[in-house]
Formats: C-alpha cells, sequence, structure tokens
C-alpha cells in the first residue's frame, strides 16, 4: 500500500448483537429440551418453555415480561392524570388575584360588582373558566393569564392527537389558530370521503398533505397510515379518559371547549375522534389505566403515558405468544429497545436464533401427524451428551479402564499387517515410519516421504457380536420416585454406544408396565408416565427372548432395569393379569422365562433401583436361577452401572 499508512478507529458497537459474542450454543438448547422431553413434556412445549426461560446469558421471554410488567407498575405508580386541570386552576388563581387586586384598587360600584362576580364563579375550574370567556377583563396581566390558560388547553388537546403540535404553537396567534381550524375541517371532509369509499381519496390526501403536512412531521404515505397514526393517539387519549373519574371527564369535556378561546376546536376534535373510532374499530377504545402516583401529568403527557402502556401491553402479549399462530418475529423490536433498551433486543434475537437454528439445523420436525418432535438427529445428540455423562462416570471410578476407546476394536493381538482398504484396525506407526525410512533410502531423497504401501495396521481379536435387549421399568413409581428421566438418560447413553461404536450389536428395547411393548429410542425419549398399576417383566422377557432369537449367531445380552418386584404377567390369550403381592403365578412363569433365557445362553443383569424388601428376594432368585448379575445403584448412577455392565460383558467376549 502506498501513500500514508491508513488508520483505523475503533469504537463501542451499536449495531444489534455483539458480533464477537458466541453464537449460540444449540447443544445446551437441546438438551434442555430433550430433559423436558423425556420428563414428559412434547416438544412443542419443551421449546416453548425453553423459549420462556431463556438459556445461560439469554433472558428468556418470561424475564423480559417481568421487566415489561414492572415498567408498567412503575409509570403508573409514580404519575397521576390532575396535571392539567392542576395547571388549569394554578393559573385560574393567580389570574384572580391579579384582577382582585387591579379592582381593589378602583373605587366605584362596579368595581365592587365586579369583585361580587368573580365571588360567585362555580367550584370547578372548568366553570369557571366558560364564565370567563366572556369576563371584561380590568388587569391586562390577568388578562394574559387568562390567555395562558386557552393557549395551555389548546396546545395539550392538539398534542394529544398531533405529536409535536404543542411546541409549534407555543406562541399562537389568532391565525394560527385559523390554520389549525381550516386543518381539522379539511381533514374530517378527508376522513369522511375514506369512509365512503370514493375514488378520488388519494388526490385529496396529496392535496390535504399539501396544503397542511407542516402538521404531520411523520409524513404519512397515504391516507391509511395517516388514519392509523391518528387513531392510535385517538385511542390512547380514549383510554386516559376512561382512566378518570366521571367528576374528572366532565371538568375536561368543559375546559376543551376553551381550547384557544374557540369552541369549534374542540368540536372539530370530538368529530375527529369519532370519525377515527369507527374507521379503526380494532384499536383499544375501551381499556384503562390505574395512576395513583403523585406527580400530575398534563392531558399530552398523561395521552403519551396511555400510549406507552398501550405498547408495554402489546409487547406483553407478543412475548407471552399464547394466541393462535404466534412467533417470535411477531414481536416489536424497536418497541422493545424502547420499553428495555439495546439488551432486551439482542436476547430477544437470540432466542428467535436458537428457535430457527433448531428447525433448520434439522433438530426439530414435523412428525407425520403434524406435531413438532425431536429428530433422529436431535436424539443422535442427546444420545452423545447422556454417554458422555456415563463415561465421566466411569472414568471417576477407581480401577475402571478409559473408556473413551471402549469398543473401537478387539484386543490387540501384537502382530502387523499391510493396510488394506477397509481395514478400520489402528495403524501400528513404528512400523510404518520404519518402511517408509526404508523405502525413502532405497529410493533416494525424491521418493516421497510416506507412501501408502509404507501402512501397516495393528491385528486385533475377532470382537464377537451380541444381541442385546434393554428391557426397562415403565410403571407409574418410576416416575414418582424419581427415576423416570435417569432411566430414560440411560437408555440413550447405550443406544449411542451401540449405534456408534458397536455398530454390529443388534439392540432392543423394551418397556414394560402392566404390558411390555418394544420401542425406538424416540418413542422411550417421549414416553408419558401414566397412572398404571403393574410391573410385567414376564412380558418383557419373552419380548426379549424373541429379539435374541431373531439373532441366534449373537451372544444374548438382557439387562432389565426396574423398581419393584413383577406384579403381572401375560396370559396365553394375550390379557395381562395384575395382582399385588404377586401371585405364585406371576413369579412362576416369570421365573420361567428367566429359564428360558439362560438355556439361550443369556447374560442377563438385574439393575435394582430402591431398597424394596420383596424386589431383593426376588432378584436373588433371578441371579441364581439365570447365572446373572444383580446390580443396585443410584438413580444418578444407573446410565454408569448399565453401561459399565455391558462393556464388561463385551470385555469377557
Amino acid at each position: 500500500m502506498t501513500g500514508r499508512a491508513r488508520r483505523y478507529q475503533y469504537g463501542a458497537w451499536h449495531g444489534g448483537s455483539d458480533p464477537l459474542e458466541p453464537p449460540v450454543d444449540l447443544r445446551s438448547a437441546l438438551d434442555q429440551i430433550g430433559r423436558d422431553v423425556m420428563e414428559g413434556a412434547s416438544p412443542r412445549s419443551a421449546l416453548e418453555e425453553l423459549l420462556r426461560t431463556g438459556t445461560r446469558g439469554t433472558s428468556g421471554l418470561d424475564e423480559l415480561t417481568r421487566r415489561l410488567w414492572q415498567r408498567r407498575s412503575e409509570l403508573q405508580r409514580r404519575h397521576n392524570l390532575d396535571g392539567t386541570v392542576q395547571e388549569v386552576r394554578r393559573l385560574l388563581d393567580r389570574a384572580l388575584d391579579q384582577e382582585r387586586q387591579a379592582l381593589a384598587a378602583e373605587d366605584g360600584e362596579d368595581a365592587r360588582f365586579r369583585e361580587l362576580q368573580l365571588s360567585a364563579l362555580p367550584p370547578d375550574a372548568g366553570g369557571s373558566v366558560r364564565e370567563l370567556a366572556e369576563y371584561d377583563w380590568r388587569s391586562g396581566e390577568a388578562r394574559e393569564t387568562f390567555d395562558e390558560i386557552q393557549r395551555m388547553l389548546g396546545g395539550e388537546l392538539l398534542e394529544q392527537r398531533f405529536a409535536g403540535m404543542k411546541d409549534a404553537l407555543r406562541e399562537t396567534t389568532p391565525e394560527d389558530v385559523e390554520r389549525v381550524r381550516a386543518m381539522l375541517a379539511d381533514l374530517s371532509e378527508l376522513l369522511a370521503a375514506h369512509a365512503r369509499g370514493d375514488a378520488d381519496v388519494p388526490r385529496r390526501f396529496d392535496e390535504f398533505m399539501a396544503e397542511h403536512g407542516e402538521f404531520f412531521p411523520e409524513n404519512p404515505r397515504d391516507v391509511d397510515e395517516l388514519i392509523d397514526a391518528l387513531a392510535a393517539r385517538s385511542a390512547a387519549a380514549q383510554r386516559m379518559l376512561n382512566s378518570m373519574s366521571e367528576q374528572q371527564r366532565a371538568e375536561l369535556a368543559e375546559l376543551s371547549q376553551q381550547a384557544f378561546g374557540d369552541p369549534r376546536i374542540g368540536e372539530a376534535l370530538s368529530r375527529m375522534d369519532q370519525q377515527l373510532r369507527s374507521l379503526r374499530p380494532g384499536e383499544d377504545w375501551s381499556g384503562r389505566g390505574r395512576f395513583r402516583g403523585d406527580q400530575p401529568m398534563g392531558l399530552a403527557e398523561a395521552t403519551e403515558a396511555m400510549a406507552e402502556l398501550g405498547e408495554l401491553e402489546q409487547l406483553a402479549e407478543q412475548l407471552g405468544q399464547s394466541y393462535p399462530g404466534a412467533s417470535l418475529q411477531d414481536i416489536d423490536l424497536e418497541a422493545l429497545e424502547r420499553q428495555l433498551g439495546e439488551r432486551a433486543v439482542v436476547d430477544a434475537q437470540r432466542l428467535a436464533d436458537i428457535e430457527k437454528q433448531l428447525r433448520q439445523q434439522g433438530l426439530l420436525q414435523r412428525g407425520a401427524d403434524g406435531n413438532l418432535q425431536l429428530s433422529p438427529r436431535a436424539m443422535r445428540r442427546l444420545g452423545e451428551t447422556a454417554l458422555q455423562s456415563v463415561i465421566s462416570q466411569l472414568r471417576s471410578r477407581k480401577g475402571e479402564r478409559d473408556t473413551d476407546r471402549a469398543g473401537a476394536a478387539g484386543e490387540l493381538t501384537g502382530t502387523t499387517r499391510p493396510w488394506a482398504y477397509g481395514d478400520t484396525e489402528p495403524w501400528d506407526a513404528g512400523r510404518t515410519v520404519r518402511n517408509a525410512v526404508l523405502r525413502r533410502a532405497a529410493g533416494g531423497p525424491s521418493a516421497p516421504r510416506l507412501d501408502i504401501e509404507d501402512l501397516e495396521v495393528a491385528e486385533t481379536e475377532q470382537r464377537s457380536r451380541a444381541a442385546v435387549a434393554l428391557c426397562v421399568d415403565t410403571s407409574w413409581s418410576m416416575v414418582q420416585d424419581g427415576r423416570w428421566v435417569p432411566m430414560k438418560r440411560t437408555a440413550l447413553a447405550l443406544h449411542h454406544l451401540v449405534a456408534t461404536r458397536y455398530r454390529s450389536d443388534a439392540l432392543q428395547l423394551v418397556t414394560f408396565g402392566r404390558h411390555a411393548s418394544t420401542v425406538d429410542v424416540g418413542e422411550l425419549a417421549a414416553l408419558e408416565g401414566t397412572w398404571e398399576q403393574g410391573t410385567n417383566l414376564h412380558h418383557a422377557l419373552l419380548l426379549a427372548g424373541r429379539h435374541v432369537r431373531r439373532h441366534p449367531d449373537a451372544q444374548p445380552v438382557v439387562l432389565v432395569v426396574t423398581d419393584g418386584e413383577p406384579t403381572a404377567h401375560l396370559e396365553t390369550d394375550g390379557e395381562a393379569v395384575f395382582q399385588y403381592p404377586p401371585t405364585p403365578r406371576t413369579l412362576g412363569v416369570t421365573l420361567s422365562e428367566v429359564d428360558s433365557l439362560h438355556r439361550l445362553g443369556a447374560t442377563l443383569s438385574v439393575f435394582m433401583l430402591g431398597d424394596d424388601p420383596r424386589l431383593e428376594a426376588f432378584v436373588d432368585i433371578v441371579a441364581r436361577r439365570g447365572g446373572g448379575r444383580v446390580v443396585a445403584p443410584s438413580a444418578d448412577g444407573l446410565g454408569a452401572a448399565v453401561v459399565g455392565d455391558y462393556l464388561r460383558t463385551k470385555r469377557r467376549r
């Protein structure tokens, strides 16, 4: 680069979310959704719960909504709606004091009569201002103060309906008042033409804006935008009136007739309100707010406060996502930033990004029934997370081997052979480097440093194939005693281990309550706990036996997770018979199925949860009859116990 070195300046980022922030943590989000699904929630409700609660470093919709309601409460606790009336009374008292001082300096009956006239004014500010509108003031200062009341009322009423109008009319002349009156008359005609559906409304709108555009700094592009803006402010003004007492409303109605000392202004505004209400009935014209603070607001300020309350309520509805067809895209980010600041916008965008990426990356999908469900890819991720947790537990056990490499290959024999296409055994690094060095010594420096013919792999023992049946208890006691999710996480971990590291093994998942059934891992993860009596281990072992018979060339392995003794069995007609305490018939047919599996050469391991003495006695019989193994892990240690037992079985084979 030639010339003077280019200089760069760095400053705070003001363009939304921080570009240096880490991307959304989809794995953490998916883990949270998966946990809720395994506890019985639907994927749709689990996603909604994630969006409500948020993730680490990102506020959820509930927190944003709480902050909105907090702001709403602070606004209502801080202010009241009496500002305009209080200011009118203050100016009125000043005008009357100025007038009485002037009259006290005069002699004669006329001055005394005027004093009596002032003393007989109505007690309310509206009635006093109305009667004084025709009063012939003796004091110039009093006259100016009274004119200030009329100008203030006019400015407040116009500011209610037209943003920025009060400041523009602070020094109002009769000509200014006439311009306002003419604008209101033309506006009424334009609104009436639009209501009738006249074809020339676009032309009338252009002419209206050319004539009166100074009153509309927002510069609406068409008549609908003009009506939308005016109706929103008019509805806010109506909600302000709804929030007042009947006496306050009556007093304001009378004061509005004195705006700029011209009753036609108040009448025109009232007519405009009626037209806007018929054109935009969907606006909130009936709402109200409860202001109970000690800081008075004028009409314009109170209307702004009502508009802000309306915006807060709309945002709360958008964040609540409780209406049909709700989407995070519905959230008005500009309004959210006005109310809660830029960080709230960043949080809302990150939540929308999480939902979008979960769908785009295929982690959530629509099932055949149209309902949202976890995709196979999502199940693999959940299984990977569950397996990683199990592996960390296994590593922490004293004397356990490193399970990261468990199942990657068979045991090393100590011999090597040249690599061939399709080999999955690990390379023998020493033999490979030796071959490369010898070849280069014979071929010279031009020979490649490493060639495919140099590769040698370490030979391993042949691994036997297994037919594995994991039978998990789904009776209500598993839900009631907090074993439901650990059971599901165990199944996910084992499924992921088999699917990724022992692909030749055949894994079948069997659930058993009153009946038993075979399920895939997605069905098990989404299974909801139901109140159903019965622990039909007999049916589960029948299905496990059917699975191992379908794989006669594989070593049979049966793993049973349960927290109760068998209390149900399957009759020959397919009916499940439940009885507690279990009958000899139930125990007999269950143990008969244990014997059948033993004759098939199955390795039977029972993982006993809880400390039920009757269950302990039963599994002891199972261990003696079936030559199996009994493990009594905690709920948190269940996954490590099952996966560890499976790996030990692999090593024995």
